[in-house]
């Protein structure tokens, strides 16, 4: 048999596994006339997130969303992994990237001029005049994210709370309706980067 007619049949027989494996659900026994390593290949993806954890109260509002560049990622990946090393769970990574959404639209700003609000700078726009860090702390995502849960650890029921009052009790906005808007898309994105 022709090589390239054999890796195009080993390619469909694996996509097909894998199809069916997405469609169907996991599989829960083995079936005889499926091969052990392309099932094996199937269940070894990472296991998801209980999106029940994500939003809890149900988003509130009409919602938000902005296409995401590569430094925007970035941003969420170090969000998520600061909120890992701080010991806290899913949602509230998806309170702190609900919140940098709104402050920055997860870009880490510098000083803006006359456009910024005050001193405030980095994802979540501390201030370091509000004893937030120096501006370089500000401006690094770890710092800055484990700055703003640290915050989060300090509102007492903050996981029983809406995701604006939470947001709005450490960031105190004038504006504290605002995070609302962006708990979908904050929530997707935990959904998609937790486990990576």
């Amino acid at each position: 048999m022709n090589t390239t007619i054999l890796r195009k049949s080993v390619l469909g027989i694996a996509g097909l596994a894998f199809a069916g494996g997405v469609f169907a659900g996991p599989v829960t026994e083995a079936h005889p006339a499926v091969d052990a390593k392309a099932v094996a290949v199937v269940q070894a993806d990472k296991p998801g997130v209980d999106k029940s954890k994500l939003i809890p109260h149900g988003v509130q509002g009409k919602q938000s969303h902005i296409t995401l560049d590569s430094e925007q990622t970035k941003n969420v990946k170090a969000i998520i992994a600061a909120t890992k090393k701080s010991g806290m769970d899913e949602r509230a990574a998806v309170v702190s990237i609900a919140t940098a959404l709104q402050e920055s639209k997860l870009e880490n700003l510098g000083h803006l001029g006359d456009r910024n609000d005050h001193d405030s700078q980095g994802l979540f726009q501390q201030r370091p005049s509000s004893g937030w860090g120096t501006v370089e702390q500000i401006t690094d995502p770890e710092y800055s994210t484990m700055a703003f849960l640290k915050g989060l650890k300090q509102v007492d029921g903050w996981q029983d709370m809406p995701l604006t009052e939470a947001a709005q009790t450490v960031q105190v906005s004038a504006y504290p309706d605002h995070y609302a808007q962006w708990e979908q898309q904050a929530a997707d994105l935990v959904a998609k980067h937790w486990n990576n």
